[in-house]
């Protein structure tokens, strides 16, 4: 049995994506470029399918190329390198406990758990309907591929950890916090560091640009003033993990990772 760890760009949007743009197109051809209708009425939906066509044509190849990109078994594995990468900044004692908010599809746990086989990890989701392929059995079956016995899953929510102050010796996130409603992204960080032991350390990958987290650097500043270490902000889009172009076109640009102990 393998690991299924599925696509970070859900098939689903894809195929939706692509049936819209079918569907647009059969209109155009049916409306637009038949006798069907005429005058302003056939003008003014020539355009309208027209349009549609073409955007759906482009937001269709896009999302085929990042799913190309992030699948697992394709040529360029995008979503393993990351995976990979964010576990190495993990270091776990003997008998410690790591915590990854966000799991997903247990990716990253199952990494981070597979580094350190003398401790556990705790990988927690709210696994909500945007990623439906993403679920509590999926990611104990992922395990359970990896023959990965000392992590386990349950859900929970990034916003309120369930756990009390400086439960774990690592936490670990990976494009998760971008994606929750808030106004202030930085009480979450703070949130997940809350659970964090001292002389725990921490990585958390997420795009970090100013318009979601606004500045991310006077939040570095922040963590030090309140007794963290080795707190950097390192650029991931810029040759880490990806180029600036394809973080350009995949929309990760301010793709970062916030690193340090507590």
């Amino acid at each position: 049995m393998k690991p299924d760890y599925k696509n970070w760009m859900p098939k689903g949007m894809v195929l939706t994506a692509v049936l819209l743009t079918v569907l647009f197109l059969i209109l155009f051809i049916v409306f637009g470029c038949t006798g069907l209708c005429s005058g302003t009425l056939k003008t003014v939906l020539f355009v309208v399918f027209l349009v549609g066509t073409i955007f759906g044509a482009g937001v269709s190849l896009w999302m085929i190329g990042l799913y190309r990109a992030f699948s697992y078994g394709g040529k360029r594995q995008l979503s393993r390198q990351i995976i990979e990468g964010v576990a190495e900044y993990v270091k776990l004692p003997d008998g410690g406990k790591g915590l990854d908010v966000g799991c997903g599809s247990g990716a990253l746990a199952v990494a981070c758990a597979k580094r350190s086989p003398k401790a556990s990890f705790v990988g927690i989701d709210r696994w909500g309907k945007e990623y439906a392929s993403f679920n509590l059995p999926l990611c104990e079956q992922n395990a359970k591929a990896e023959k990965v016995k000392n992590v386990t899953f349950r859900r929970g929510d990034a916003t309120a950890l369930d756990f009390p102050d400086e439960s774990f010796d690592a936490v670990v996130s990976n494009f998760v916090y971008q994606n929750i409603p808030t106004n202030d992204r930085q009480a979450v960080l703070l949130e997940t560091l809350r659970v964090l032991k001292k002389g725990g350390t921490f990585a958390l990958h997420d795009i970090f640009s100013k318009a979601k987290y606004g500045d991310m650097q006077a939040f570095v500043e922040k963590l030090k003033s309140m007794g963290y270490e080795k707190v950097d902000l390192i650029d991931t889009a810029d040759g880490m993990f990806m180029t600036k172009k394809e973080a350009a076109w995949m929309a990760l640009s301010g793709s970062a990772l916030l690193v340090g102990r507590k």
